[in-house]
């Protein structure tokens, strides 16, 4: 695949976990890379996404802000999720994606995005 998450796991409520995303050097040109979230039973979600067209922005959905970080390493083929005070709420699996488009709505939503990593599960505890 071109995308490879790692981090996830089990943690009780109030801890931390760091996810890591690197993509392959095809995605060199790709000017959206973020975190997404799938709920059972409910529609997956933008958490943390990093879109470079228009100047530049950076998205957090507004129950993770304050608690998340995403960043980019240098070479910008790898993104990280910083989470604290994690809460049950955050119980989910992760995906990391990314891809060019000429929407930041898009991007920010992950909607049509065609490169999704496998997923990695993280699971907080009360």
């Amino acid at each position: 695949g071109q995308l490879v998450e790692s981090g996830g796991g089990s943690v009780q409520a109030g801890g931390s976990l760091r996810l890591s995303c690197a993509a392959s050097k095809y995605t060199y040109s790709h000017n959206c890379m973020g975190w997404f979230r799938q709920i059972p039973g409910k529609e997956r979600e933008g958490v943390a996404v990093i879109y470079g067209g228009g100047g530049g922005s950076t998205y957090y959905a507004d129950s993770v802000k304050g608690r998340f970080t995403i960043s980019q390493g240098n070479t910008k083929n790898t993104v990280y999720l910083q989470m604290n005070s994690l809460r049950p709420e955050d119980t989910a699996v992760y995906y990391c994606a990314t891809d060019l488009t000429l929407r930041r709505d898009y991007c920010y939503s992950g909607q049509n995005l065609n490169y999704w990593g496998q997923g990695t599960q993280v699971t907080v505890s009360s």
